[in-house]
């Protein structure tokens, strides 16, 4: 390794080094030393520095007469910027201090919170269009949310959830091809899982009936939901890409395309509902209508940013040179253990997501054989609405703390992965404590914004508190459960799940509600707060207990072998105020040495 021989004046500082040929296996050359340019540019975020290759520096792939061309390192060490802009932009690797890591999972966390907030809004205007048609519209409607939320939207948001490992790993690890796999597979998995919940929901109606729903309710919750059957498909396309661009580290397009679905989201239901004169069809029409919206943003800012291409690497797949047979008969069984990975992670996933959610929607039955069912049914929708709005942060949290895992594992760096899942934690238990403290702030007041009923608001301020003291555990244990995602173990927090909520805090729940203790309505959300602080405490000790050498080598086998994607790219950043230490970046069998000169 020789020393920077030359500095390059111009808009840019850059640094030529040179490493001898004879550590090379490409044989184009026994004595020339080939040199590689470090270009050092700024932006917003900082310096950054790139290896790339000067013009002069190398010889096209098309003039090179090497004996052994699979070997040839006469090719561009970096992905063209034009196919993937947020490769050459990812996450930059932080210094190693915990405040960077926090920094970092911020600024993921941000507007994946935004674009929580707008859905939320889009949600409460669907409902006040609903509220306006009258009672039996709003009574028929809520029924049918839930009926689709326990049957068809959980199972694939948990569906979708198992790429999410698949991406973040592959994108540490520069296959970018396994990240494109991954989303035309899991949008395949989708639409196949769709059709069996779309039949179920055209026999809604006779189930419905046969459990004894009021007939008129049951009628008018039928054609609602009928109506939202295009949303099954537009579903199976909106999670897939969202978790693609959040495995690039692109977040923000996702708050501004909420945001212009919010925008369009109030002109449509008042077209459908108030001008056509569509009622409850209209309202479920609207919420089809803006998420279609949202998926055309996205789908054209993947297109025009060309983060969708043909620009294949070498995958880590078949060996080069192999012959015909061999390769193709390789890359099929390299597709079938990608495709079983897959598969597994998403049945897992969705175990994971539905266990959880649908324990809430049996909250809400059992509340109906309480002492006034009327006034805690409707005072646990109060709490069931302000406990989802809470939920955004810690949800987007721990999104951000599993996308950083798997980028951090991808590239083979356990020490950095264990970083990012402590410093996750901390911000969940941070989270925790301000969820808390608006809970109970709130107590006397919030109930008032939904409902004017003395009983109702009652039962809400009694119950907040209570919901508070279990944010204490959700915060923590869904930035947990986002490590769990990110390293690929998504059955463990589904064995966490069943324990934490049926094993614990189901029977807590009927013994403080009903018998022995006989505490109605506040006994319920202490099942809630046991379940919570359990699972908090499982994923903690699932979390701090996990073996990073492990985790770092699953990460290797499940993207194909490699995990050395950031040090393929070669991406260098350092702290503005100070000299960087001498950082390595291994391509191969050559090894560069770059050294700050600021």
């Amino acid at each position: 390794m020789e020393n920077p021989k030359d500095r390059m004046s111009g808009g840019a500082s850059i640094y030529i080094y040179t490493a001898s040929a004879s550590s090379l296996p490409c044989h184009h050359s026994s004595t020339q030393s080939w040199p590689l340019c470090c270009k050092q540019t700024r932006g917003r975020r900082g310096r950054r520095r790139h290896f790339t290759q000067a013009a002069h520096c190398f010889q096209p792939m098309a003039t090179c007469h090497c004996p052994e061309p699979a070997q040839c390192h006469h090719r561009p060490l970096l992905p063209t910027a034009a196919g993937y802009p947020k490769l050459h932009d990812r996450p930059r690797p932080a210094p190693g201090s915990a405040l960077a890591e926090v920094a970092a999972i911020l600024c993921l966390t941000g507007p994946m919170v935004g674009a929580g907030i707008l859905f939320y809004m889009r949600s409460l205007v669907s409902m006040v269009f609903l509220g306006r048609l009258g009672q039996l519209p709003l009574a028929g409607g809520s029924l049918a949310l839930g009926f689709a939320n326990i049957t068809g939207y959980s199972v694939l948001s948990g569906l979708a959830g198992g790429m999410d490992p698949v991406c973040g790993q592959a994108f540490g690890a520069g296959r970018t091809d396994l990240l494109r796999a991954a989303l035309r597979r899991t949008v395949l998995l989708l639409l196949a899982a769709s059709v069996p919940i779309g039949m179920l929901w055209v026999a809604m109606h006779r189930v419905l009936v046969s459990t004894g729903q009021d007939a008129d309710i049951s009628a008018t919750a039928y054609a609602y939901i009928l109506c939202c059957l295009p949303d099954l498909a537009v579903q199976c396309f909106l999670h897939p890409i969202r978790i693609y661009l959040r495995a690039q580290s692109v977040t923000l397009p996702l708050t501004y395309g909420a945001a212009a679905a919010l925008l369009l989201h109030v002109p449509i239901n008042f077209l459908l509902v108030s001008v056509l004169g569509l009622g409850i069809r209209g309202v479920a029409l609207g919420g089809v209508w803006t998420n279609l919206n949202f998926l055309l943003f996205l789908v054209a800012y993947v297109y025009f940013r060309g983060m969708y291409g043909a620009h294949d690497d070498d995958g880590g797949g078949a060996k080069k040179g192999a012959p015909p047979a061999e390769e193709e008969e390789e890359e099929r069984e390299g597709a079938s253990r990608e495709w079983w990975s897959l598969v597994r992670l998403c049945v897992h996933s969705c175990m994971s997501v539905c266990l959880e959610w649908w324990w809430y929607e049996i909250m809400v039955l059992l509340c109906g054989v309480l002492i006034d069912p009327k006034a805690a049914v409707a005072a646990m929708g109060v709490l069931i609405q302000t406990t989802s709005l809470i939920y955004i942060f810690p949800h987007s949290l721990g999104c951000a703390v599993s996308t950083r895992v798997g980028h951090e594992l991808g590239t083979g760096r356990p020490e950095r992965a264990r970083l990012v899942a402590r410093v996750g934690l901390g911000l969940g238990a941070a989270l925790g404590l301000v969820a808390c403290a608006f809970a109970v702030s709130v107590r006397g007041v919030w109930a008032r914004m939904f409902t004017t009923d003395e009983a109702i608001l009652r039962l809400a301020a009694a119950a907040l508190p209570l919901l508070g003291l279990a944010e204490l555990g959700n915060c923590p244990q869904t930035a947990g459960c986002g490590v769990l995602r990110g390293s690929a173990r998504p059955e463990k927090a589904a064995r966490i799940n069943v324990s934490a909520f049926y094993g614990v805090g189901m029977p807590v729940a009927l013994a403080l509600a009903f018998w022995p203790a006989g505490l109605d309505f506040r006994g319920m959300w202490g099942g809630m707060l046991a379940a919570q602080l359990v699972c908090a405490a499982l994923m903690l000790r699932a979390v701090l207990g996990t073996d990073w050498m492990e985790q770092t080598e699953r990460a290797r086998q499940l993207t194909g072998g490699r995990g050395d994607g950031l040090d393929v790219a070669g991406i260098v950043d350092e702290d503005k105020t100070s000299h960087a230490k001498p950082a390595k970046a291994e391509v191969g069998n050559t090894l560069f040495m770059v050294s700050d000169c600021v």
